[in-house]
Order: C-alpha cells, then sequence, then structure tokens
C-alpha cells in the first residue's frame, strides 16, 4: 500500500513536471541523489533547491527518488525534516562490528533523557518530580555534550529555572523526522521497553516540540549566565 501511495504522488508530481522530458528529468533526479549522497549532514529540501534550476520539482524528486531506493540495502530516508541516505533497517546487524561505542549512557541520563522528550520544555525540578528521584547536574551536562539535549529558555515561576528540550541531532540519531514520531504506550509495549502488566489507564504523554518558546518560558539571556548544569548561578 505504501508503495502504491509513493506512485500516485509521483505521478502526480510528474504531471507537474510535464514541460521536462524524461532525460530532463532523470537528470534532475541524479543531481539530487548526488546532492544527498554528498552531504555529509542530511541535507534540506531548500538546500538542493538552491543548487538546482528555478523551478525545479525538488519534492517531487525527493519522493521519487525515495521509493527507487525502497526495497535497496541504503535507502533514502527523511529525518528532522531533512533528507539522508541509510542503511536499510534490516541490514544494521551487517555493520555492528564496525560501530564504535564512544560512551554508554547510564541508566539515569536514559531516564532524563526520555522525561525530556516526552514531557519539553522541562525544567530539572519537574525531572525529577517524574522520576521520583534527584537529578544530578552530572546527568544533564552529560546529555548536553552529547547534543541531544539544549537549553531552550527559563522558566516564568520563582528562580527562573532553565527548561530544556530536545535538539535536530537527537532527532537524527534515533531516525524520527518530528518528536510526535516517538513511540506510543503501545509501540513501548511491542518493543520490550515498558511492562505489560502496566495499568489500564497508563498513558505517556503527547510528544511535541517548537523552536519557539511557549508561554511561561523567558529567552535564556533575560537572566546572568547560567552556572554549571544549566542552572542560574545564584540558585
Amino acid at each position: 500500500m505504501a508503495n502504491a501511495n509513493a506512485a500516485v504522488m509521483i505521478a502526480v508530481d510528474n504531471d507537474a513536471a510535464a514541460d521536462l522530458s524524461p532525460e530532463e528529468r532523470r537528470h534532475s533526479l541524479r543531481m539530487v541523489e548526488a546532492l544527498v549522497f554528498a552531504s555529509a549532514e542530511p541535507v534540506s529540501a531548500e538546500e538542493i533547491a538552491s543548487r538546482l534550476p528555478e523551478g525545479t520539482d525538488v519534492a517531487g524528486l525527493l519522493r521519487e527518488l525515495q521509493a527507487l531506493y525502497a526495497e535497496r540495502g541504503v535507502q533514502l530516508v527523511q529525518v528532522a525534516g531533512k533528507w539522508s541516505f541509510r542503511t536499510a533497517g534490516d541490514l544494521s546487524f551487517l555493520l555492528s562490528r564496525e560501530a564504535v561505542e564512544q560512551r554508554r549512557l547510564s541508566r539515569a541520563a536514559l531516564e532524563t533523557l526520555a522525561i525530556i522528550a516526552y514531557h519539553q520544555p522541562v525544567t530539572r525540578a519537574e525531572i525529577e518530580e517524574i522520576r521520583g528521584v534527584a537529578v544530578s547536574r552530572g546527568t544533564v551536562d552529560v546529555l548536553l555534550e552529547t547534543g541531544w539535549i539544549r537549553m531552550r529558555g527559563r522558566r516564568r515561576t520563582p528562580g527562573r529555572p532553565v527548561t530544556y528540550g530536545t535538539t535536530e541531532a537527537f532527532l537524527s540519531h534515533f531516525g524520527l523526522d518530528t518528536i510526535s514520531d516517538l513511540p506510543g504506550v503501545d509501540e513501548l509495549k511491542a518493543a520490550g521497553l515498558l511492562d505489560s502488566r502496566v495499568p489500564a489507564d497508563f498513558t505517556v504523554p503527547e510528544p511535541a516540540a517548537s523552536e519557539e518558546l511557549t508561554s511561561d518560558e523567558d529567552p535564556l539571556d533575560d537572566e546572568p549566565a547560567p552556572g554549571p548544569g544549566g542552572e542560574a548561578a545564584d540558585e
């Protein structure tokens, strides 16, 4: 069904670009393929369009290229709104020996990361309330060093605590296009990440993130520079 839908979209895009000859279309497709392949980081459709003739149907070409690679060992995927070639998921085991693990995150860091991902924007005190235990500044610092979380702003509450959220690097590492692609309760159970005996009314929040500050956040530069762990120096 997915391939059929892709074929329909490609057909629509081809109609929109009917002024191109088959040879011109193939050449445009090759240019898009080359640009994505040569990029060290995921590349946006806007960046691709800036390198191609004006009026090129970049969105249609990307979908066509994605369909062409759908059954191949390397696939074209969209992560964090950008495009990249990646090894097909079912073949990742072939590269496992080449993977180098630089650092294994502690259980506390993984739990903290999950809370930030699902509850952002969230403060350290709010993370501690959800986990039920204190969160060390070292744990937050490790996640900041990975580039998977960032300091967003300051909560409009006494003490002006820093709020945290995930980054584009987080989406890219976990192969997510948007934060809303994070798994829900049923998917977490199926993956063995939740006990099947959790209460029937157990829910996880609907993850949502925006670069824009929320109504109860102020910009970071409204306050003195944060001290270690991202909190204000006078906290």
